[in-house]
């Protein structure tokens, strides 16, 4: 059909490029709204006329998650890209959802504040939610769903909706800030959020070791729980032997001293920069992330070397990613994410290539999950298959 009746909304519309693939599926058209009116406009359309929509933000995960079943329209948000409010004495900030976490990161940080998540900088505010992307500094401060207070959605047959606010505390009908995060888009569209903020700290070090695997999980609960308190334990290895480096933040008054303390605990070594590969994730087309209690660690390690996989994230917090450190093929993939959730209990597969490779694992919820998709979106036309039990 013709992209009329999109156009016809005032709304920027192109065909879509190469560059608009998502999880290999290629739309028809590009959307550029610049308003939250512009993307009700645009979803009330695409309802009307059976689009499938899928929406991007900085367009540095679209390769996660599965396919979407259909994509008729990408909808970019990189328009929607003001911070709307900062009230620095509340701790507040309200922004468009098109806003890159560098640009907010610079914003915040001229008035000694910041939104404590460690994303990628060129990933925006509304993408870092819709996949629920937590940083190293999860383990002390909390995950995007932890530190959003109020969010602005559009749901898929136009309507905008809101919940929450500019305080910490607010309960009205459902929650769509935790409801939304992490879901991928397959529920509404994310236009707006406001978050919690954190002081900038005075000060930062950090500690960083290298350990035989065997010593790995016990120095990661020593640092845990250590009271130098650290803001993040993290772990890193290259899945080919050799030790593990653990790293682990001390941030605030008297952070060298505090850094000092946790390297009696570990040994290794003080120091005023993070490691290279610190809030980074593994760059691989096939990328896998498992959740685990900690004293489960070991056996994480051991699937990794026994498939050889290469892991980076949170020992302290249970939170891994994996990538193949060799040659990959689709079997080598199965077989690995079935060792880590036989040890693990949940590995979800972020990005692969390959089809036939079960992405989610178990879900228990998925029952309720299917009745609130068929609530929020009963046409099916916002990221039709891209989550958990084809969602």
């Amino acid at each position: 059909m013709p992209r009329d009746p999109l156009e016809k909304t005032g709304v920027t519309v192109r065909d879509a490029g190469r560059e608009d693939v998502v999880a290999g599926v290629r739309p028809r058209w590009v959307a550029l709204p610049e308003t939250v009116d512009e993307v009700a406009a645009v979803l009330r359309v695409c309802a009307g006329h059976d689009l499938a929509v899928t929406p991007v933000g900085g367009g540095t995960k679209l390769h996660w998650g599965a396919p979407p079943e259909r994509c008729d329209v990408l909808l970019d948000l990189c328009c929607l890209n003001a911070m709307i409010e900062h009230a620095a004495g509340d701790l507040v900030v309200r922004t468009q959802a098109g806003v890159t976490m560098g640009v907010l990161a610079e914003a915040l940080g001229r008035q000694g504040q910041e939104l404590a998540l460690d994303t990628q900088p060129d990933a925006t505010v509304g993408g870092t939610l819709a996949t629920a992307v937590s940083g190293p500094r999860a383990f002390r401060h909390g995950a995007p769903r932890d530190l959003l207070i109020g969010v602005t959605v559009v749901l898929a047959d136009g309507t905008v909706a809101r919940s929450g606010g500019k305080v910490v505390k607010n309960v009205a009908g459902y929650d769509l800030g935790k409801l939304f995060t992490g879901s991928y888009g397959t529920l509404g569209v994310i236009a707006e959020a406001t978050f919690r903020l954190h002081p900038l700290p005075a000060d930062r070090r950090w500690l960083v070791a290298e350990l035989p695997p065997a010593q790995v999980r016990a120095a990661a609960e020593a640092l845990a729980v250590a009271q130098a308190e650290p803001s993040a334990v993290e772990i890193d290895w290259p899945g080919t032997g050799g030790p593990v480096t653990v790293a682990a933040l001390v941030e605030g008054t008297a952070a060298e001293q505090r850094a000092h303390a946790l390297a009696a605990l570990t040994g290794g070594e003080v120091t005023a920069r993070p490691p290279q590969w610190w809030g980074v994730l593994p760059d691989s087309e096939t990328l896998v992330e498992t959740r685990f209690a900690p004293p489960a660690l070991d056996g994480v390690l051991d699937a990794a070397r026994e498939h050889g996989l290469r892991l980076r994230g949170s020992a302290a917090s249970g939170r891994l990613h994996l990538a193949p450190a060799g040659e990959v093929t689709a079997g080598r993939v199965a077989d690995a994410v079935a060792g880590l959730r036989e040890r693990a209990h949940a590995a979800i597969v972020l990005a692969t290539p390959y089809e036939g490779v079960e992405r989610w694992g178990r879900t228990g919820a998925l029952p309720l999950m299917r009745r609130v998709k068929a609530r929020f979106d009963p046409g099916r036309v916002l990221s039709p298959g891209r989550f958990v039990g084809g969602i």
